[in-house]
């Protein structure tokens, strides 16, 4: 099976061109579509410097559009197998990749979350992002029937079949509910496996605020009735 993976990227000028090298040495041959949503502040050269390279492609939002915005662009354009999204920002690891991808090559799984609360090493930070993401979660599964443990997880894997099925509206950080809502209306199967988190602080970069937060809760009572 070919691996796609999509990197959402806004602002990442720090840190774009060591993941883009970290997926690389981690799996080699995939093929990796970057997004670049629009950034400001010198991302697009960072790209530019890691170019050309075969299995790389840089797709250019012209204004931000916001995270799920980015992924739908990533998805249309991917031809793997199997899809995964990995974020720019270097909190989430591809040294987990054979980790996530092992119950799809099993085939035991049509989507695969990588768990920050299942025992991997983690950074300890932030108490409240704890509580709220705990609790998005727990919603989530009210309204979903599923048992996850991390639910916002930014890594997640689809075989390509199941995400392109799946007609996607979330520019933001709605994306997670609403991907979460859709894949257990249609039963696909599910698993969960621990993964490493090297969260940042907002001096480091972290855009996530507790409004995107209120907006998740909306969106998972929102994609779950209508």
């Amino acid at each position: 099976m070919r691996l796609s993976v999509i990197m959402p990227v806004y602002n990442e000028a720090a840190t774009v061109a060591k993941a883009v090298e970290r997926v690389r040495a981690a799996a080699p041959d995939c093929e990796i579509i970057v997004v670049d949503d629009g950034s400001t502040d010198g991302t697009a050269r960072q790209l530019d410097a890691s170019l050309p390279q075969n299995n790389l492609k840089v797709v250019q939002h012209t204004v931000n559009r916001g995270k799920g915005a980015a992924l739908r662009t990533g998805f249309s354009a991917a031809s793997g197998d199997v899809i995964l999204i990995q974020d720019a920002d270097l909190e989430y690891s591809p040294l987990d990749y054979p980790r996530l991808l092992e119950p799809i090559l099993n085939n035991e799984a049509d989507v695969v979350y990588g768990s920050r609360f299942l025992g991997g090493p983690h950074r300890v930070l932030f108490f409240w992002h704890y509580v709220g993401n705990k609790f998005l979660t727990l919603l989530s599964n009210m309204l979903t029937n599923l048992n996850l443990t991390d639910m916002e997880t930014g890594y997640k894997v689809f075989r390509r079949e199941v995400i392109q099925s799946i007609r996607l509206k979330s520019n933001r950080f709605g994306f997670e509910p609403e991907v979460t809502a859709k894949v257990a209306r249609k039963k696909w199967r599910v698993y969960e496996v621990p993964v490493q988190y090297h969260g940042r602080t907002y001096d480091q970069g972290k855009k996530i605020t507790w409004k995107d937060g209120a907006l998740a809760a909306f969106y998972i009572i929102w994609y779950r009735f209508f």
